[in-house]
């Protein structure tokens, strides 16, 4: 959910390639590449980010001198920061008419608007700081934030933390996994000429779908953003399960009555070998052997024997070595989904799906039982029991069916926003007006002022944005559509998206409901909204594909050329749709042929459309005339497709096509009508059904 700018107070220099910066809008103290920062010593953003002062603004000055004169690499900035955080507590207790209920969105006050000012004196200013300075954290975060909600960023924080026991306990499973993996090779002088590796330790608390934390975790990572292409590694790529293919997986278990459990590597990635000589700094924590004191810490380095997370080639080893293991266990898999490893024999059929270190275990009972045992003797595992949390969705298994949702993700994103305690709205965005002018959603206009980089409106709509992808279809229209303007969002845009995000306050536990008793039958749906944006001309592109009659894949996005009419926008969405569904029917009929299941081969794919020219047209093909001599033959792939059997495109009402929610926004009724038949279900009410 990072946002990709942020406004933020210039504090001091961390490292010589590091700074620290005080974010206004909470008052905590972040880190930041120095050549990623834009400095402007003219803009000083208000402290509180919205509670900024009203028309008749005023400045708060004090009798010391500015920031502008100061060494940034000194101490003195930390006192610049804590003067600060005192001018705030000023700022708060100053009369109504420093308040206002209209919130601006610029960054700044203009220096031009600013008559009354607030004289500190110097020495009054100092003591105050002191006394505060006893009570803040020497990393120079203020008072205010909440440590125990922020993960400690180095070995010193965990120490001064109530949770440091832990923390420890943490580090030395680290170091100690290390040593037992023979990751750490000989201590050596470092070679003349090898510059080596820096390293940092991270900390993570591991928690689970109730969002409690289950597990301390410390990792010694290595700073890999120096390595050098072809010297340090060659091949970084690693694939990993996509959402796409994991939710098909779960309507085959239902469908099939299936069993599925996870099991997690212990240090993953330290179980891949190393194809170059890499050397790191030796770290803080590691004791060196007595013979090697007699010389500087620094004239020494560790030659590493394996991957270690941080390094450029780490994914890529890591992934070359359960592939490798599977492979000759007598599992199979296929370039289509290098990820999905399938193994049958006559007593059923086993399926691993690898996402980095989480193995989804998938198919028969007594086949799951062997595979376990395989994984077993070759790796550390953790079986975790019956899957509940993968890929950040939470898997309910109910008994009409299997839900997953997003709860815990959503919850924390409306926290985040601060819009948990926001009024539930029934929509994720208003019916759009038909007239141009009136569009609640039309692009920044003459003399309309944009959000200031205060405002996370960037970081809003990533968040959304991988809800949209996961387990929320029905908000994909109104991300998509909101995204458009994040080069120049504007109030009206920021409404919207406060407007979809109580809309997820009332629906936080809604997710896909794949049960029990459905078909696994892949059906696909195809729309176009014809000049969805009507200002550059241009139309969305939608379609949703189920299985199941659960949706499995979707998408909603802008078309890149102009069509000339509905039906020639129809026939690009449909094209999409087909190359949507040639992938689909391979995944699909890989791991169905595989496992020894029926095969989709030669049943195709139904195809939904409700333009009937457009559907004459795609079972025509291409022709040369008036109405078609301007479409280029590409978008008649689909006529192909239908040829050869892979799909048949039929004609559907209007009223009926569910691909319609990717492609304008809807009055409630039609709004929730579409959401029910997409398989879109809250938890709470599958749970009344079920008791």
């Amino acid at each position: 959910m990072g946002p990709q700018c942020r406004l933020g107070i210039y504090v001091g220099f961390d490292s010589p390639s590091i700074i620290r910066y005080l974010e206004p809008l909470t008052g905590d103290i972040f880190k930041a590449r120095f050549d990623d920062c834009h400095f402007n010593e003219t803009i000083f953003p208000p402290l509180g980010g919205e509670k900024s002062l009203p028309e008749a603004r005023r400045e708060i000055t004090w009798n010391v001198s500015t920031l502008s004169h100061l060494d940034p690499r000194t101490n003195q900035s930390e006192l610049e920061v804590q003067r600060i955080i005192h001018l705030q507590g000023i700022a708060n207790q100053l009369p109504d008419v420093f308040t206002d209920s209209k919130k601006i969105v610029k960054s700044h006050i203009p220096a031009a608007n600013n008559p009354a000012r607030i004289e500190v004196p110097e020495g009054q200013f100092i003591n105050i700081a002191e006394n505060e300075s006893k009570t803040r954290l020497k990393r120079g975060r203020p008072v205010r934030s909440n440590d125990h909600e922020i993960e400690p960023q180095t070995v010193e924080q965990c120490r001064r933390r109530n949770d440091w026991p832990k923390w420890k306990e943490a580090i030395q499973a680290e170091l100690n996994s290390l040593l037992k993996r023979e990751v750490f090779g000989a201590i050596v002088q470092t070679p003349e000429g090898v510059m080596p590796i820096e390293y940092k330790w991270v900390f993570v608390r591991k928690r689970n779908e109730k969002n409690e934390i289950i597990r301390y975790k410390a990792q010694l990572v290595a700073q890999g953003f120096s390595q050098r292409p072809g010297i340090d590694y060659e091949e970084t790529y690693s694939p990993v399960m996509d959402a796409i293919t994991f939710r098909f997986l779960i309507s085959l278990i239902v469908t099939e009555n299936l069993d599925m459990s996870l099991m997690d590597v212990v240090t993953t990635y330290l179980y891949g070998s190393l194809d170059n000589d890499i050397y790191m700094k030796i770290p803080e924590e590691y004791k060196l052997p007595e013979a090697y004191n007699s010389k500087s810490r620094n004239m020494y380095s560790i030659k590493l024997q394996r991957s270690l997370y941080g390094l450029k080639q780490s994914s890529h080893m890591w992934y070359n070595r359960p592939s490798e293991y599977l492979l000759k266990e007598g599992f199979e898999n296929n370039p289509i989904c290098p990820c999905v490893f399938i193994k049958k024999s006559e007593s059923g059929f086993a399926i691993v799906a690898v996402y980095v270190d989480d193995l989804n275990l998938v198919g028969t009972p007594e086949e799951l039982t062997k595979t376990a045992d395989y994984l077993k003797n070759e790796f550390e595992m953790k079986d975790l029991g019956k899957t509940k949390f993968c890929l950040d969705l939470q898997i309910e298994h109910l008994p009409d069916g299997i839900l997953i949702h997003q709860s815990t993700y959503t919850e924390k994103v409306l926290k985040h926003f601060h819009m948990d305690k926001a009024h539930p709205l029934s929509t994720p965005m208003v019916v759009r007006s038909l007239d141009v002018k009136k569009d609640h959603f039309r692009p920044q206009e003459v003399g309309e002022e944009t959000l200031g980089p205060e405002v996370p409106y960037l970081s809003a709509i990533g968040a959304l944005m991988y809800l949209a992808n996961c387990t929320r279809p029905n908000i994909a229209f109104s991300v998509n559509l909101l995204a458009r303007y994040s080069f120049a969002p504007t109030l009206r845009h920021w409404n919207g998206v406060k407007h979809v995000l109580r809309y997820l306050r009332g629906t936080t536990d809604m997710g896909l409901f794949y049960p029990n008793k459905s078909n696994s039958q892949l059906v696909g749906y195809a729309d176009a909204g014809y000049l969805s944006d009507p200002h550059k001309g241009q139309s969305q592109t939608g379609y949703l594909f189920t299985c199941g009659n659960t949706a499995i894949s979707w998408r909603s996005v802008k078309q890149t050329i102009s069509a000339t009419s509905s039906n020639h926008s129809e026939i690009i969405a449909i094209h999409e749709a087909s190359r949507e569904c040639v992938w689909l029917r391979s995944v699909i009929q890989h791991i169905r042929e595989k496992c020894g299941l029926s095969s989709i081969k030669d049943n195709p794919t139904i195809l939904y459309e409700d333009n009937a020219a457009c559907i004459t047209q795609i079972r025509g093909g291409y022709i040369k005339g008036d109405r078609t001599k301007h479409i280029s033959p590409k978008f008649f792939y689909t006529h192909e497709l239908q040829k050869s059997g892979d799909i048949d495109v039929k004609q559907i009402r209007s009223s009926e096509n569910l691909a319609d929610i990717f492609t304008k926004s809807l009055p409630t009724t039609t709004f929730k009508k579409i959401v029910h038949s997409i398989g879109m279900r809250r938890l709470k009410n599958l749970l009344i059904l079920d008791n």
